[in-house]
């Protein structure tokens, strides 16, 4: 690839794959929040990792003015050779189907406050897919996760305690499970996704991993770890990802990477 702009590249996903291009030889630009070069020079392939996660209730209009307003404007004026949107398997969650699939039409509700970050996603899917001239297309993201210091999400929070303390208590429940994707795996696809992706892409491992496994891991290199609660939580839909493995990615499995960061941990 020769010339990449990511937006958001200051946060998490955005930040590494700026990394992983820069390392690759690609030209890349990442323009700030504002910044009126982003409507006045060519921006070649667009991998667009702006949005908000944790905080979208709190902060509704920004959301969508993340999730939509500038991809609006981007599918507008902005010119470029191919568009990457970055969604989320979170979108199955309401569909009530166990399989997550990109083909299967979405059910989301309209009447919950929790809805805007879904409905909001969809809408800027939809521009990408609709309002691109054929160029845009659409990655949805599982749970990505690193052990850098500050990185977010739950397992990243876990990993970091792991290296401070033997004995973890969590506040959550051993039966919660979720794909876990790592950060590196994501920026490989998103390169190859922006070099020959089509339609809907699925970025994620395929296979949910629960509390108590990942617990059983850290169990098995002599931690001792602990939750809350125990109400039993049931699982999201395990989501396909025959079209990742179709661009030649195969993320790592997360009970792999833990163990192999945790025996790293007791070696020091």
């Amino acid at each position: 690839m020769t010339l990449a702009t990511v937006i958001g590249a200051q946060g998490f996903v955005g930040g590494r794959l700026v990394e992983r291009l820069t390392a690759d030889g690609a030209q890349v630009y990442a323009p700030a929040r504002g910044d009126p070069d982003l409507f006045a020079r060519p921006l070649g392939r667009v991998i667009y990792c702006a949005g908000l996660t944790a905080d979208y209730i709190q902060r509704p209009f920004d959301t969508v003015a993340a999730h939509v307003e500038l991809v609006s404007r981007l599918a507008r004026d902005a010119d470029f050779e191919r568009f990457v949107y970055l969604s989320s398997i979170r979108l199955y969650d309401s569909g009530g189907a166990d399989v997550g699939r990109e083909t299967a039409p979405l059910s989301l509700a309209v009447d919950n406050p929790r809805s805007l970050y879904d409905l909001s996603k969809a809408l800027g899917e939809t521009l990408t897919l609709t309002q691109m001239g054929g160029r845009g297309t659409v990655a949805r993201l599982a749970n990505v996760y690193d052990v850098r210091p500050g990185d977010p999400g739950f397992l990243a929070e876990w990993l970091a305690r792991a290296a401070l303390a033997r004995e973890i208590e969590l506040d959550s429940t051993p039966s919660v499970a979720r794909d876990y994707i790592h950060v590196d795996d994501v920026a490989r696809a998103l390169i190859r996704i922006a070099e020959a992706g089509e339609g809907v892409i699925n970025v994620a491992s395929g296979e949910l991993v629960s509390n108590a496994r990942i617990a059983a891991c850290f169990e098995a290199a002599g931690w001792r770890i602990g939750f809350r609660r125990t109400e039993a939580v049931p699982p999201p839909p395990r989501v396909e990802i025959d079209r990742l493995h179709a661009l030649g990615i195969r993320p790592r499995g997360v009970l792999d990477f833990v163990a192999a960061y945790l025996a790293e941990l007791s070696r020091r």
